[in-house]
């Protein structure tokens, strides 16, 4: 059964296309990124999941079902958009949130209390919300979004404003609810962590679906011609003819190769210039770059600049 299925969906906004002919599928138990440049049609695409706008053309389905907003129970949203009551406390909040999906109050404050112990803001709950800071605002919007167990879970941004030690305890928590079966979907610029917690994505640009499948499958169209490199001595070796583009952070290099088999030669020039190697990777490109070599392609080198945020 998929959970959410995309059939060639078209928006337009006056002579604006939105997204142009978008298919895709989220299976359950699956983390899946919806990923792009800003505006290229993500917000717009998941708001046609949900029903917050309807497609000009093409096909929404939630739970193998054409859509029917009563499914929507069984969704969480948390918006790129915050929307908490700032003068409201934080238990309070999360109690009318729970209740909004359809829970009664008892349950709601059981599952709201529970959710801020995991989250670590139990020491909050009786603070008003503009007493927090965004961080802490972000996490009661992360609760309020799974306070109704829904079974299809869409976050878009959800870690602006978290540091790393929070980042960490969102992404610990997802990796959880996939392993409950749950499909969850989020959209982010942070390309470390899909590549950390995706099982699959979808790269769009300029509306249109430029890249998508499995991580794995994604990764392995690409040649493991990228060197990771800890070194300690002179980098003269950084010229080898072997290395089409290198770049030297104080001791650590990243190195795109021009031929994937170069890598042991630069490895043995290195060394026989006198410098200590205490670590030599070669590996795939990252997400990173596989993205903003895609979003480049599809905007022409000319329109490239400037417009891509990874």
């Amino acid at each position: 059964m998929s959970i959410v299925q995309l059939e060639t969906i078209r928006k337009v906004y006056d002579t604006k296309v939105a997204v142009e002919g978008l298919s895709l599928k989220i299976e359950p138990g699956t983390m899946f990124g919806l990923l792009g440049p800003n505006g290229s049609g993500k917000t717009t695409s998941i708001r046609m999941m949900i029903g917050m706008t309807v497609p000009d053309s093409g096909t929404v389905q939630l739970f193998d079902q054409a859509f029917d907003r009563r499914a929507l129970h069984r969704v969480g949203y948390l918006p790129e958009e915050r929307g908490l009551y700032k003068k409201m406390k934080v238990i309070d909040q999360l109690v009318f949130l729970g209740q909004l999906h359809g829970l009664d109050e008892a349950t709601a404050r059981k599952r709201s209390l529970s959710w801020c112990d995991r989250m670590e803001i139990a020491d909050a709950i009786d603070k008003k919300t503009e007493e927090l800071s965004k961080g802490m605002q972000q996490k009661i919007q992360f609760i309020a979004a799974l306070l109704h167990e829904p079974d299809l879970i869409i976050m878009d941004e959800p870690f602006s404003g978290l540091d790393p030690v929070n980042a960490e305890l969102l992404m610990n928590t997802l990796l959880d609810l996939r392993k409950q079966g749950k499909a969850i979907l989020f959209s982010t610029h942070r390309m470390d962590q899909v590549e950390k917690l995706c099982d699959a994505i979808a790269l769009i640009s300029r509306g249109k679906l430029v890249l998508s499948g499995s991580m794995r499958d994604v990764k392995a169209q690409y040649p493991r011609n990228r060197v990771q490199m800890v070194f300690t001595g002179p980098d003269a070796f950084l010229q080898h003819p072997g290395i089409a583009e290198a770049k030297n952070y104080s001791g650590i290099a990243e190195l795109r190769l021009a031929d994937p088999a170069a890598a042991q030669a630069i490895l043995a020039a290195a060394i026989n210039a006198g410098v200590l190697v205490s670590r030599f990777e070669v590996m795939e490109p990252t997400l990173e770059e596989i993205f903003i070599e895609r979003v480049r392609a599809s905007f022409g080198d000319a329109e490239f600049g400037g417009k891509v945020s990874a």
